[in-house]
């Protein structure tokens, strides 16, 4: 679902929460390494993690300084052994992580005359930590550097390179966001109409089976309470095994995306096939799997084409540039799909399970940083794909947008901005149910409009709160108020809560017919005198002038005219 980083107890007051998490935050910061070769201006920017109460950077790279680099990879600059002879004036020395304190490094550096120090990490980028006293004494920057990054260092630049540490201040907001915002917000609005209108059409019209079309009705699911709970306890498993096992299920969700995906395409895209006037012929008979009703030509064609959009987004899922185009494609797919497929029937459901995942988000988002070793969240861990991950693989259940600004930051920071597909399916029930209500109840699509308005409040809402506190946020955390309470706020405006709580207004009014007097005719008439060309009474015309009988229930009323049917047959 959303995500975001940061901590705090429940227990504890929000104060210090909040200021729990600002420290933390102030830690470490991204930075930039420009590395060029002695004497030439152009050259490479590499990502380094710093820690601003050692020493900070200039923003500007025209305000850095250009120093020699000292490579020292070969050591770890734990004693005064490692230190070369003459030392490191005015140079930055290049070490390896490890066997000491970082403020051990430091201290040696910083003594022997160096003006910063670069140390090359093989794990994760953390922040170079001390105590205060040590802050105090040490005057020079501290900067962590990937190894991946130095390998390439040593290949691009001579031995004589030169660089220059500087800390871009980055845009608060991205023009991606408003492209997450358009997709959200469509797809929960078409898929909540669409699913809306659907169920009503296939409760109040009658569906002939059309087998020269093959017209397929899906079968909707209602959600009860007890497969809430079920599905929020397996979605809590699942991101507690995905985060300590990560480099081996995450390749299980990609096979699984791909399947569903694959299987949404085809559900989104057929009404529209279907209605082409060309492709209607059959196959010729086989004995071929899932072939051997003989489909039609055009249904084939469309399975192919789904199956190869799938195909294409696995095989080049790593490419940046463009897969992202098809992975939203395809999650838009899966979630106007599964809004057809799943259906939750009363207004106390949707809040059951909106508050249920609501407690489930901030719980995985804020909570779990005070339960991990590393600090952080468990959400963000598994929905960004962990630093340390041996696979570099992605979870492909979000929406996903490149950044575009030109800030070179982007080499450090995720270049996505990332929505999960929870934050658009589980409000987009509730948005779901509000347009088969408005439907029913003939409200002009009160419902569903301010419903699909508090959502993108909601989603506005997050932006803002992505732009303060500069980190993830967990979307539910604000779309679930602002949906939930929106469609709370109609329904007691227009006195319909009773109803809009029970979802009583999806059963039909009772139909009274009105009696039929069989004695009534254009003349006047007498005991003695018979009426002019009587018509046969039957016993139903009997019952029918008194009181009416009780209705059946609705789906044995749109039963009964094919069973009649039928029987003529």
């Amino acid at each position: 679902m959303g995500q975001t980083k940061q901590s705090g107890i429940m227990r504890v007051p929000m104060s210090v929460f909040w200021a729990a998490f600002f420290v933390k935050q102030a830690l470490g910061d991204y930075g930039m390494a420009h590395f060029s070769d002695q004497g030439k201006g152009k050259g490479k920017d590499y990502c380094i993690f710093y820690n601003p109460q050692w020493a900070r950077l200039p923003q500007d790279l025209i305000k850095a300084s250009r120093l020699q680099i000292y490579d020292l990879t070969g050591s770890v600059l734990c004693s005064a052994s490692d230190v070369p002879e003459g030392g490191f004036p005015n140079s930055i020395p290049m070490v390896l992580r490890g066997n000491c304190t970082f403020y051990e490094k430091v201290r040696l550096a910083q003594i022997n005359g160096a003006r910063g120090i670069l140390i090359v990490s093989k794990d994760r980028l953390t922040p170079p930590a001390g105590n205060r006293s040590q802050y105090e004494e040490i005057d020079i920057p501290v900067a962590l550097l990937s190894y991946a990054d130095m390998l390439d260092i040593s290949k691009t630049f001579d031995k004589g390179r030169e660089v220059a540490m500087y800390a871009p201040s980055e845009p608060v907001l991205d023009y991606n966001m408003v492209i997450i915002f358009l997709m959200a917000v469509g797809t929960v609005a078409v898929g909540g109409h669409w699913a809306g209108s659907r169920d009503i059409k296939k409760r109040y019209m009658k569906h002939k089976r059309d087998d020269s079309t093959e017209k397929q009705d899906e079968e909707t699911v209602d959600v009860t309470p007890i497969m809430i709970c079920v599905f929020v306890v397996m979605c809590c498993t699942m991101l507690v095994l995905l985060y300590f096992f990560y480099d081996h299920l995450v390749y299980v969700i990609i096979g699984t995306f791909c399947l569903a995906s694959s299987v949404s395409l085809y559900s989104c895209l057929w009404p529209f096939v279907r209605r082409l006037p060309f492709g209607k012929c059959r196959i010729p008979e086989n004995n071929l799997p899932y072939c051997h009703k003989r489909p039609q030509v055009r249904m084939l064609l469309l399975t192919v084409f789904c199956v190869g959009v799938s195909a294409t987004w696995c095989v080049f899922r790593n490419e940046d540039q463009w897969a992202w185009v098809l992975q939203d494609a395809l999650g838009i797919a899966f979630c106007l799909s599964m809004l057809k497929t799943i259906r939750l029937p009363t207004f106390k459901a949707c809040t059951l399970l909106l508050v249920v995942l609501f407690v489930y988000d901030v719980f995985f988002v804020f909570i779990t940083p005070l339960l991990t070793k590393s600090g952080e969240s468990i959400m963000v861990e598994v929905a960004a794909g962990p630093i340390n991950s041996s696979t570099h693989e992605k979870l492909p259940m979000v929406l996903k947008v490149p950044r575009l600004n030109s800030s070179p930051l982007a080499l450090c920071d995720r270049p996505f901005s990332l929505l999960g597909f929870g934050d658009i399916l589980v409000p987009g029930l509730l948005v779901a149910y509000c347009h088969r209500f408005d439907i029913l109840m003939q409200t002009s699509r009160i419902y569903f409009v301010a419903c699909t308005i508090g959502y993108g409040i909601g989603l506005l809402i997050t932006f803002v709160a992505l732009a303060l506190m500069e980190m993830g946020q967990p979307a539910l955390l604000y779309l679930v108020p602002c949906t939930l309470l929106t469609s709370l706020a109609v329904a007691l405006w227009r006195k319909e809560l009773p109803l809009f709580w029970t979802g009583s207004g999806f059963v039909p009014p009772p139909i009274v017919m009105a009696p039929i007097n069989c004695t009534q005719t254009a003349g006047p008439s007498t005991k003695d005198e018979p009426l002019t060309n009587p018509e046969p009474q039957s016993p139903d015309a009997t019952h029918q002038s008194e009181d009416p009988l009780p209705l059946p229930p609705l789906d044995e009323q749109v039963a009964q005219p094919e069973d009649k049917a039928t029987k003529s047959e």
